[in-house]
């Protein structure tokens, strides 16, 4: 083949430009430090960098954002729950303190105000949140646990599933004295007041979460069906099979003062303004291995009050809209159930951050709390009848017959005094049991979330461990080799001038160089 003076100086500009092409890509690669400048430098190590730097950015995602925002929101409920278990602490203290000391009225009454601001202190700890959003409130991070002022704008239809070991059996004190007549009392009624005998009776009886409920609103007390097991018996829609199912009309409707209403003659006495269900002897016979389904309403709630629809299954109704069949239309309902909130915080491990509020704040503990300071109101109410009668008994001028009678009213109010207190000091007693198990239930919620912040701080060293690997492997991929680099475009560089010695060389030959 005939070699042309044309071609060899193609083929020389071609060496050149291949070589300085060389030369300059090993120049781009030693000042940017990157191994590649293009795709197509290297589809492999292309793809392995976009993979790489993918994963990076993931575990960026998890380390830096996720992961702290979780351990904010963790450490916010901790402290919550911790305050609340230090708060049930003094509480049960002051229960201590009444079920074994004698105390003076001035005591009782500063244990009563004491534990009241306890319990208001204790939900409020339920609103705790963070950056915003209430953190035991599950999905409904924009509503308060317990309400924040009080509200009489609305009204609740609440359905409250009752177990029958929360039949609650008490002591209350009958056939006492009527308050009002020990009020208007004087030495010349004295003699015609009717005797009163004060004793014990048992009470059997079923305390709703509310007290205060609505005057004149439904109430229906239904009885499941249950299986061999105890669970609910369905039928084929999966809805409860019931045994029994009465209303009001089937109760007895009254309130806590009248005298009544703790003897248990009647089968079943509801109470509206303490929130009790109060059974016959008998009804507790035939009822005391079921289960009870309560719906009922309630129209009023105090500041620090728990919200029924982070509880209960129940409807609400705007009572500010006028028109009955308006207000039920845009009545909404609630379903009580399982609300976790969880964070990803790794390739595909997501863990639960938040407590539920009715995993760690009951109804029990401020009913428990009602109920030791209603007993202390009852004892202190029968000392402000002693004290009116004392008044009485000073006067000088009172004849032997009225001295007589006062004397023995006396008397009779100094047995049910006793009584009264007796009934105070086991209901303080019912108060530490019932503390015990309010803290064992905040403490075991607090034991929850800081286990999963345990696994929370676990997975923040590994993601630690995996950002400085994930780092190094992207180097390694995509950094070049400075050494390499150098030595390599040193060795460009000689073959580069190599190959234009050689191009001069070819190229100051002339025609007369071959003739």
């Amino acid at each position: 083949m005939r070699i042309t003076n044309k071609m060899m100086t193609n083929n020389m500009l071609h060496n050149i430009n291949t070589n300085k092409t060389n030369m300059t890509n090993l120049e781009n690669k030693y000042a940017s430090g990157m191994a590649i400048q293009k795709p197509s430098d290297d589809p492999i190590v292309a793809v392995r960098a976009l993979k790489l730097r993918t994963n990076l950015s993931e575990l960026n995602q998890y380390y830096e954002k996720n992961i702290p925002d979780a351990m904010s929101w963790m450490d916010v409920t901790e402290s919550a729950l911790r305050t609340t278990s230090e708060l049930i602490t003094q509480i049960h203290t002051y229960c201590d303190q009444g079920a074994n000391d004698p105390l003076a009225v001035s005591e009782r009454d500063s244990i009563a105000k004491n534990l009241v601001a306890l319990k208001e202190q204790i939900y409020s700890e339920g609103n705790s949140n963070y950056a915003g959003r209430f953190v035991f409130t599950g999905y409904k991070t924009s509503t308060p646990l317990v309400f924040e002022t009080p509200e009489t704008q609305k009204e609740y239809t609440i359905t409250e599933d009752i177990d029958a070991s929360a039949i609650d059996i008490s002591e209350r004190i009958v056939n006492g004295y009527d308050p009002a007549d020990i009020e208007s009392l004087t030495p010349a009624t004295a003699g015609s007041l009717a005797a009163a005998t004060p004793e014990k009776n048992t009470v059997y009886r079923i305390r709703l979460s509310y007290d205060n409920l609505k005057t004149g609103g439904d109430i229906t007390l239904k009885i499941p069906k249950l299986k061999a097991n105890g669970d609910y018996d369905l039928d084929t829609d999966g809805k409860r099979q019931y045994i029994e199912e009465i209303d009001k009309t089937g109760m007895t409707v009254t309130n806590s003062s009248d005298p009544d209403a703790y003897k248990g003659d009647d089968d079943i006495v509801f109470l509206e303004d303490t929130g009790e269900i109060i059974l016959s002897k008998d009804k507790y016979d035939e009822w005391r291995n079921s289960k009870f389904e309560v719906t009922y309403d309630k129209d009023s709630f105090k500041k620090n009050e728990l919200r029924p629809e982070h509880y209960y299954s129940c409807i609400e109704k705007d009572l500010t809209i006028t028109d009955p069949d308006e207000r039920n239309e845009k009545a909404i309902t609630y379903t009580i159930e399982d609300q976790q909130i969880a964070y990803e915080v790794n390739f595909n491990q997501r863990l639960a951050i938040n407590v539920q509020g009715r995993d760690a704040f009951r109804h029990s503990l401020g009913r428990s709390i009602d109920d030791i300071v209603k007993a202390i109101e009852d004892a202190d109410a029968v000392n402000k009848r002693i004290d009116t009668v004392d008044k009485l008994l000073d006067d000088t001028t009172l004849t032997d017959a009225q001295k007589t009678s006062l004397t023995e009213i006396r008397k009779t109010l100094d047995e049910e005094r006793k009584m009264k207190e007796a009934v105070m000091r086991k209901v303080f007693g019912s108060g530490l049991t019932s503390m015990d198990n309010e803290e064992n239930t905040v403490n075991a919620a607090t034991s929850d979330i800081g286990t999963r912040y345990r696994r929370l701080e676990l997975t923040q060293d590994r993601l630690a461990t995996q950002q400085v690997e994930f780092t190094d492997l992207m180097s390694q991929n995509e950094d070049a080799d400075l050494v390499d680099t150098i030595v390599n475009y040193n060795a460009a560089n000689t073959v580069y001038n190599a190959s234009l010695q050689a191009a001069g060389k070819v190229v100051k030959k002339s025609l007369l160089d071959f003739l």
